[in-house]
Formats: C-alpha cells, sequence, structure tokens
C-alpha cells in the first residue's frame, strides 16, 4: 500500500546519491592525462555522500521515514481489517448497515491517504531544505579553495566530465573544511509552507 512505501523515495534517492558518488568511474584510464593549470573538478554528489552532514542527512531522513510509517501503519491495518469484515460478512451484514459502513470505510480511506500525501509533501521538503543548508554552508567554501587552487574554470564531475586527473578534484579539501564547518544536521520534519495565491 502507498502508505507504507512514504520516504521510500528519499532513501533511495539518498542511496543512489551515494552509490553514484563512491562508484569510481568504470574503464577509467591508467594514466589520468596532465594537469591542466587552472581547471579544476569538483563533485557535489560526493560530498554529500561522503560528508558527515551529508551522512547525517541520510540518517535523519532515514529515522523520519519511519516514524511516518509508524503513524500511517496503525491506518492501513484499520482500513485493511474494517475492508475484510464488510467481505466476509456480505451475506449477513443489512444492506444499509453495509453501505454505511463502506462510505465511512471510503471516507477513512481518502483521510489516510491524504495524510500519507501530506507526510510525504513534508518529508520532500525537508529533505530539500536540509540539502540547501548543506549546500549554503559548502558554497563559500568551494569559492575560497576555487581561489586558493587559482582555478579559472571549474567543472561539476557529475554532469559532464567523465575523466580527470584527480589532482584537478578538489571535493575532498571541500569535503574536509564543510565536515569542519557544518559536522551533522539535527533537523525534525517540516511542513511545507503553504502558497499564497498569486494576487
Amino acid at each position: 500500500m502507498k502508505m507504507l512505501a512514504i520516504g521510500a523515495f528519499a532513501l533511495a534517492s539518498l542511496t543512489a546519491t551515494s552509490a553514484l558518488a563512491q562508484t569510481p568511474a568504470q574503464n577509467a584510464p591508467a594514466n589520468p592525462g596532465p594537469v591542466i593549470p587552472g581547471v579544476c573538478i569538483y563533485n557535489h554528489q560526493r560530498l554529500l555522500a561522503q560528508s558527515t552532514a551529508g551522512q547525517s542527512l541520510v540518517s535523519g531522513m532515514q529515522r523520519l521515514q519511519t516514524e511516518v510509517q509508524g503513524e500511517l501503519a496503525p491506518y492501513s491495518q484499520a482500513i485493511q481489517t474494517e475492508a475484510q469484515a464488510l467481505e466476509q460478512g456480505a451475506a449477513t451484514i443489512p444492506a444499509d448497515q453495509r453501505q454505511q459502513r463502506g462510505q465511512a470505510l471510503q471516507q477513512r480511506y481518502q483521510e489516510a491517504q491524504q495524510l500519507a500525501q501530506t507526510r510525504e509533501n513534508e518529508l520532500r521538503y525537508t529533505d530539500m531544505m536540509q540539502r540547501q543548508s548543506i549546500a549554503q554552508q559548502a558554497d563559500p567554501i568551494l569559492a575560497a579553495v576555487y581561489v586558493e587552487r587559482g582555478c579559472g574554470l571549474l567543472l561539476a564531475r557529475e554532469s559532464t566530465v567523465l575523466f580527470a586527473n584527480p589532482q584537478m578534484d578538489i571535493t575532498d579539501t571541500v569535503i574536509q573544511r564543510v565536515n569542519t564547518a557544518l559536522p551533522s544536521l539535527s533537523f525534525n520534519r517540516m511542513p511545507v509552507p503553504v502558497q499564497q495565491p498569486a494576487q
């Protein structure tokens, strides 16, 4: 049931990010080529996967997913129990009672679906805000390392670069400094802000 799968998107996303960031490029050349002066590489996905803040984001989202599943499970169980009772008692329950119980069951199901959707939106929003928090901490650090290393061009590893000399990669330095500046995240599920209608 969809209600029990809430939060899987966040774990799948974070797990995939972690796996992609930690997997070396297949068929990488043995000789990575020369260091090109002024060209630097940065891998934000690896920052999210390997920094202590990124790792606390994963564990925090897992905790929130477990909490949401615990909140939604009783709704799902009650709905399944009532549906089975109606099905098994179809021959003995008077038609008017069956109709009333069926309508009540449908209403509970819709309420449970609405709650599940609300929680899914909250988890997505929480994940997005925590990722933004890490990025906000990393951006000035990245800019400082860019200047220190004399970069004239910074390429995003995850978007376009297939192979590069590892000496041009500034990600490790950024991760070390982000770990110092933002050792972990502490957060709870966040309500999604209500969008004000355009005037």
